[in-house]
């Protein structure tokens, strides 16, 4: 109570001191940890409360602790890094599309009314602009909110859990993306599962709970069908491999983990080598992606400095 007291007092938020003294007050009512923090499931979700009771029953709650710290650090750093990787070219794809269109709203309009009273052909390049343009100025509102009601009934028709397990499929079916997700779901499962084995909790519990912080629907049925066959006595290795959801490395080394007794060790390295592997994709996707938007958007600027300069090319070989 002394420990939870001092937590308590470290944070400046009302909301988390709160729960911190409730805590406390459960364990000081005569609860065990675990049931205190059951008071709280927003805060404290599932795989902490486990653990924490599997600890508690075995004794070696320090360790536990410890244990989860790094694993909640682990997890908020690779949440992170993911973030912060797509940051990048989400910003300028947004600054490309807000240039073209100020330029095909603001700029292009007063440029080409010098054109538009010209008894001359305009070269098709300029027509297709000044269609553009116009299109922009009259439709850009409405294209703007068709947009955004285009994306309310998607994610409204990913409410439906079978639409949903469709579009996570396809998700998986893409080169680079189905890499990515496979790879966080992946990495997520094998650290949540080193966690739990590791402080004792029961494998079908550490299954099921693991299986919580998988987040594509085909990668979590897998996990579930392999708990089934586990229950029935297969290896988890076996059990996982047969999905083919999951890598191949991770399999191996969840197979060798069960053979020499260290399966909560190869649980920890196959977490790491899917971070690793996770990190090393999304530093060259960011690496293409910049100088990808870059040449993209200039070629947009250029496309449209073109339209506007061929006019004036072919009034100056009328003079000549």
């Amino acid at each position: 109570e002394e420990a939870l007291l001092a937590v308590s007092q470290q944070t400046d938020k009302p909301k988390v001191r709160n729960t911190l003294l409730g805590v406390r007050s459960k364990v000081m009512e005569g609860h065990t940890l675990a049931d205190s923090l059951a008071e709280f499931p927003n805060s404290f979700p599932e795989l902490y409360r486990a653990t924490v009771a599997a600890s508690e029953q075995s004794g070696h709650l320090d360790a536990v602790l410890e244990r989860l710290a790094d694993y909640t650090e682990n997890r908020e750093e690779l949440r992170s890094r993911t973030l912060g990787a797509l940051l990048y070219p989400v910003m300028l794809f947004v600054v490309c599309v807000a240039i073209v269109f100020f330029l095909l709203v603001s700029v292009v309009p007063k440029v080409v009314e010098v054109f538009r009273n010209s008894e001359a052909e305009l070269p098709l390049l300029t027509q297709a602009l000044i269609a553009g343009s116009d299109f922009m100025r009259e439709y850009g509102v409405l294209l703007i909110v068709g947009i955004g009601v285009a994306f309310w009934l998607f994610s409204r028709w990913l409410r439906v859990e079978s639409n949903r397990r469709r579009w996570h499929d396809l998700l998986l079916r893409l080169p680079l993306i189905g890499k990515i997700v496979r790879g966080s779901n992946t990495a997520r499962f094998a650290r949540t599962l080193s966690t739990l084995t590791a402080s004792t909790v029961p494998v079908l519990e550490a299954l099921r709970i693991s299986g919580e912080v998988v987040t594509n629907l085909p990668m979590k049925a897998a996990v579930s069908d392999a708990a089934i066959r586990v229950r029935e006595g297969a290896p988890i290795g076996k059990s996982l491999g047969q999905s083919r959801l999951f890598p191949p490395m991770m399999i191996h080394l969840i197979s060798s983990g069960e053979s020499s007794g260290e399966l909560d060790t190869m649980l920890d390295r196959a977490a790491i080598h899917q971070e690793r592997e996770l990190d090393s994709i999304l530093q060259a996707v960011v690496g293409l992606l910049g100088p990808i938007m870059i040449l993209v958007m200039g070629g947009l600027v250029l496309v449209i400095v073109l339209a506007m300069l061929l006019p004036i090319f072919e009034l100056n070989q009328l003079v000549k």
